[in-house]
């Protein structure tokens, strides 16, 4: 492990924040940070690196910032193992909380919940833990696949758990549930809902209000559900996958649904259509606003801003353009090359890209244009550039593989 920071950059780490969850892709999950007074514009060869650090293990989850500490899971040997980082980029301390998934692309995806004094992280062969923020240790633990004969497809489990309320939710798919809820203090079941089959899919649930309605919208290989919070009763489903319009045994869905009032978008790349669904008045059924070809985002997320979408589409599993769609209609404002596809997030008005060539840019979100502002490279640590940035007190905390990289973006 090494790394990198000045002594006013401890002291700025250090300082407390209101306890909040803190979770993926941001507060409510759609990628959208909080952040203000960013830089508008990058330095030449990239904003300063303040810290640097090794040995948090391979994976593709993000880390996460919280009240001066830094949180991150990654794989070592045959258990994801989650690390606690100080902010001089020691380890606090450095704990195993259930085996990898040992099967095709094992390295961690579940990225880490915290609330107030608590961590939700779920292995990669699905056993959730509750681990003491201080010490590391389990506070309980459950095997959610074992205990409810959940149902594998080709890459194991890459879920994030949820909050919602006194719960932890949790997608094992298969024939006995679809989505379990957990008491987040002790881990006991607090509700099941009835099984739709199919098998787990790759993406998280995320909590949905409208029109005086809440729901949990959470997903399986087969099928997106509204899932009403305090009872696990399945408000609507939507049989996304048609075995008609792709050739594979499986549906490979790997994002969080982006809605906006009462319409939900749905995209899972491999030239599979992307979905926009309206949901009726009474929370009752959705059905189909329009069906897009273009914008098939493979699992790096999009970005909704002022009535655009933004991301990335597929053309195989190494090319992808970006893309700008009008969300209300559908109408595709722009397709266009830089490098590859790969992940997005926003902060402060503007859009921070991360290919899979290792490329990082600031982009300005314009229908009009990809307009890319700035741009550096990651060069340290191996593997795919999959995991999704994360923006908090001023900085930019990017992942990739063994390696976390810190970098400096607040205006001066």
């Amino acid at each position: 492990m090494k790394y990198l920071l000045t002594t006013a950059l401890l002291i700025f780490l250090g300082a407390g924040i209101k306890a909040q969850v803190v979770q993926w892709r941001g507060p409510a999950r759609d990628g959208q940070f909080t952040e203000t007074g960013l830089l508008k514009q990058w330095p030449e060869d990239g904003p300063a690196q303040v810290l640097e650090v090794e040995g948090i293990g391979k994976g593709y989850s993000s880390a996460i910032f919280e009240n001066g500490m830094i949180y991150t899971s990654g794989m070592i040997d045959t258990m994801d193992y989650l690390t606690a980082i100080n902010p001089d980029g020691s380890f606090k301390w450095q704990v195993a909380y259930g085996r990898s998934w040992n099967k095709s692309f094992p390295d961690t995806r579940s990225t880490p919940v915290i609330e107030e004094n608590r961590i939700y992280v779920q292995s990669g062969t699905g056993q959730v833990s509750c681990i003491d923020k201080e010490t590391g240790k389990a506070i309980w633990e459950v095997d959610v696949d074992k205990d409810f004969n959940g149902e594998y497809h080709i890459w194991g489990n890459s879920e994030t758990v949820l909050l919602c309320d006194d719960k932890v939710i949790v997608s094992p798919g298969g024939q006995e549930t679809s989505i379990v809820a957990l008491d987040k203090m002790t881990g006991k079941e607090i509700w099941q809902t009835k099984s739709l089959g199919g098998p787990r899919a790759y993406a998280s649930a995320t909590i949905y209000e409208w029109n005086g309605l809440r729901y949990i919208l959470a997903v399986i290989g087969t099928d997106l559900m509204a899932i009403v919070p305090e009872t696990g009763e399945i408000a609507w489903s939507y049989r996304y996958w048609d075995s008609e319009k792709w050739d594979q045994n499986g549906l490979i869905w790997t994002n969080t649904p982006t809605f906006s009032n009462n319409t939900i978008f749905l995209t899972m790349g491999y030239d599979y259509p992307a979905v926009m669904l309206e949901m009726d008045s009474t929370g009752t059924s959705v059905s189909e606003k329009f069906v897009d070809h273009t914008f098939d985002n493979h699992h790096h997320g999009v970005i909704l801003n002022d009535g655009y979408l933004y991301g990335s589409n597929w053309f195989d599993n190494k090319r992808g353009r970006w893309v700008c769609m009008k969300w209300d209609t559908g109408e595709i404002k722009y397709v266009t090359d830089w490098d590859t596809k790969g992940a997005m997030v926003m902060a402060d008005g503007l859009l921070y890209c991360y290919n899979e060539r290792g490329s990082v840019g600031l982009v300005k979100p314009d229908p009009d244009g990809f307009e890319v502002i700035s741009e550096f490279k990651i060069k340290k640590g191996a593997g795919p550039h999959w995991a999704h940035p994360f923006i908090a007190d001023g900085k930019l905390f990017m992942r990739h593989g063994d390696v976390l990289m810190v970098y400096d973006i607040q205006q001066k």
